[in-house]
């Protein structure tokens, strides 16, 4: 009853990151809808990526927590992350800008709940 009990705990926990994560990922999103290059990081300006850096760590460090929690629960990694990861790094010249990026994905996001 007691490991039921702590797994409950967990996962309470883990919705609660989750939606930490989210939020975060949100208002970084906004930002960069605003016109705020770097949280895609199609660039590779060295003070761009500074001053994004710890919205980076924060939401690394969220998603390395969620992960360890959802493997303990025996679900699969966190999706969410996983995309945003894929999402950053350098494009085609062609490519949409990180503004335009960041709006899609934020209508993506809202569109979800």
């Amino acid at each position: 009853m007691a490991k039921a009990d702590r797994l409950d705990r967990l996962d309470i926990r883990r919705i609660e990151l989750e939606a930490e994560y989210r939020a975060a990922l949100i208002a970084a999103l906004r930002v960069t809808a605003a016109g705020k290059w770097g949280l895609f990081n199609h660039t590779a300006d060295r003070k761009t990526q500074a001053a994004l850096a710890p919205v980076l760590d924060e939401l690394a460090e969220l998603g390395d927590v969620i992960d360890k929690a959802r493997e303990t629960l025996c679900l699969p990694e966190f999706e969410l992350q996983r995309e945003f990861l894929a999402a950053r790094g350098p494009v085609s010249a062609d490519a949409v800008g990180e503004p335009k990026q960041a709006q899609a994905w934020l209508a993506r996001l809202e569109a979800d709940g």
